[in-house]
């Protein structure tokens, strides 16, 4: 099952995890990203998404479609 979150970033398989990356910074509300004690949350969540991606990736699936 892929993440849901992972889902709405709405990138393709082929997106290399820099871009994966860039669209999980940029999902995450502006007051969000400026708090400074959820830093390790955003962290988690980052490589949450890079995961999510791997995984999409070697599956070869492709959920979206």
């Amino acid at each position: 099952m892929t993440d849901p979150a992972y889902l709405r970033l709405g990138l393709p398989p082929t997106a290399s995890p820099q871009t994966v990356l860039r669209a999980a910074v940029r999902a995450l509300h502006p007051d969000t990203r400026a708090v400074r004690s959820f830093r390790t949350a955003r962290k988690r969540f980052y490589r949450q998404m890079l995961c999510a991606h791997a995984a999409l990736q070697a599956s070869g699936d492709n959920p979206t479609a």
